[in-house]
């Protein structure tokens, strides 16, 4: 071979395809496909508008628009710089501290996810004022409450990716500058950080789209964002409501570019097979225990004192199904199964569906790959009725027998994975990320197939991001709503629904013990299919 000469797609001296070959087209292909399946709500606000005559530039240029609009962007950014530091503290305070009761905190601190943002923010109305568990301080309403809630909501969005991250960072360079005197502070701002950036940056941005599609929170806090508009043009002018939904969808595109193109394409060592470095907290032992135990209190605490107090005084409507304590729970059985399943289906569906475009970001960064991700992040930001609406525009014109598949569970599952789809490709993108390159390269240069590499090399190491991507699904889906609403075969119910019913017609004894069990249920799923490995390590 002469000198300078190149030997294209092959290893050297073993003949073994490099990575430009073999599996990329395949995988830029599933990439591709799985983007355009996510563009469907999209296109379907795009040809609703279209059909009914919206403008999208004279709706974006609208008074009535930028109002809403700015209100939506000032909410969801406020939300999503707290929810980053916050998830991040408690994540490192539960992940690598001597933090007291760290394993329960571990598992509590996920839980406030589960809750409905619009019981959430009633739990807050009831909670303060006049005949609610404080009395003695006002209600807070307006941007304030609204962004008390989502915050104490949408932190976990940020938590559990962070605190999985922490979990399996190398701890050699953190025992150096132990060694070398660094301080816990200056050696998380120094060390740890920079391990750790891009998967905050993934939950970060969870946040910002969650706060942006969020209509029950800000619609009880009577705070004017685009969403409620949305909502409140729905069915006098759907032609404007479509065309806010397209705002939405486009500022969700942008967004998820714009993260993209600010994530560094950089692989931080990662630590297998040792524990991750401990601190001693010290004299912020109390102080890290009191911001624990505060965040819990208002996030999950607070809200369960609401519930247990709206079923101990019980209801005098007559004809319900509950109407206080001494009343048998087995009208919740039902939902509560129906939940479980779903939201477990939902989750591990969510996983297999994103795997491939999130593999494709972080291991070829192509162009199809980055819109193909955009495209999955993009319908976060919707609010969960457009995304519902438009599984059922595109259900009821499939041809044949795809048609039949409306208001069916299979379909049900579509739309969930469709809108929370984000959250597990955030998570399973910043885990294959931080996979070092050097280990297919080695596998490679020793002749392994792809398919094995990815099993007994890959999948181990991402497995905790996984994880932690199909958990924050399914704690998301137990909680969805108008998707189960319109797409849910006949009869069957979920908590969320029983909620949402009950809550309507005033049962708020119902609403009470539902709520209960709903995040009785979440923590029993969170901890068997989540985070029970890590706790037993």
């Amino acid at each position: 071979m002469k000198a300078g000469s190149k030997t294209p797609d092959r290893g050297v001296g073993t003949g073994i395809p490099t990575r430009r070959s073999g599996r990329q087209p395949v995988l830029m292909v599933a990439a591709a496909v799985i983007g355009l399946l996510f563009l469907f709500p999209i296109a379907y606000l795009a040809w609703g508008s279209l059909s009914l005559g919206g403008d999208f530039w004279a709706t974006l240029a609208s008074p009535r628009t930028l109002g809403p609009l700015r209100n939506s962007l000032t909410i969801a950014a406020a939300t999503a710089g707290s929810c980053m530091v916050l998830g991040t503290v408690l994540a490192w305070m539960v992940v690598r501290t001597d933090l007291a009761g760290r394993r329960f905190w571990r598992v509590v601190l996920a839980l406030p996810l589960v809750i409905p943002s619009f019981v959430g923010a009633t739990a807050m109305l009831s909670a303060f004022g006049r005949g609610g568990l404080v009395p003695f301080l006002p209600r807070v309403e307006g941007f304030w409450g609204a962004f008390i809630v989502l915050t104490l909501l949408s932190y976990p969005y940020v938590y559990l990716p962070v605190q999985a991250r922490l979990s399996t960072t190398v701890p050699a360079m953190e025992e150096t500058a132990r060694l070398l005197g660094s301080r816990a502070p200056r050696t998380m701002v120094r060390v740890v950080l920079p391990q750790i950036r891009s998967t905050v940056a993934a939950g970060t941005m969870l946040v910002f789209l969650y706060g942006l599609s969020d209509f029950g929170a800000v619609a009880l806090m009577r705070y004017d964002t685009i969403t409620r508009a949305i909502f409140s043009s729905r069915l006098f002018d759907r032609a404007s409501s479509l065309s806010l939904g397209l705002v939405l969808a486009v500022l969700a595109l942008v967004v998820a570019s714009v993260e993209r193109t600010m994530t560094p394409d950089r692989r931080p060592e990662r630590g297998i097979g040792r524990q991750p470095v401990r601190y001693r907290l010290g004299r912020a032992a109390l102080p890290g225990a009191a911001l624990t135990a505060g965040v819990v209190g208002l996030a999950l605490a607070a809200p369960l004192g609401v519930f247990l107090l709206w079923v101990i005084r019980g209801s005098s409507t007559v004809g319900i199904g509950y109407s206080g304590i001494g009343d048998g729970l087995g009208f919740l059985l039902r939902p509560s199964l129906n939940s479980a399943v779903a939201a477990i289906m939902a989750g591990v569906a969510a996983v297999v569906l994103t795997l491939p475009v999130a593999y494709a970001v972080s291991r070829r960064r192509t162009r199809i790959g980055d819109a193909a991700a955009a495209s999955v992040t993009s319908v976060f930001a919707l609010p969960g009725l457009v995304v519902a609406l438009a599984v059922v525009f595109w259900a009821i014109r499939a041809p044949g027998p795809l048609a039949a598949l409306y208001q069916t569970f299979p379909l049900l599952v579509l739309a969930y994975v469709l809108h929370f789809g984000a959250q597990s490709m955030g998570a399973t993108q910043a885990a294959i990320a931080d996979v070092p390159r050097r280990y297919e390269e080695a596998a490679r240069t020793l002749g392994v197939t792809a398919r094995r590499r990815f099993l007994a090399i890959d999948l181990p190491l991402v497995m905790p991001g996984l994880v932690t991507g199909g958990g924050l699904v399914m704690l998301s889906t137990l909680k969805e709503l108008p998707a189960t609403l319109l797409l849910a075969p006949i009869g069957f119910e979920t908590l969320a629904t029983r909620i949402w019913n009950a809550a309507e017609d005033g049962f708020f004894a119902e609403v009470g013990v539902a709520s209960l069990v709903l995040i009785l249920l979440s923590g029993i799923l969170t901890w068997a299919l989540v985070l029970r490995r890590e706790l037993q390590g």
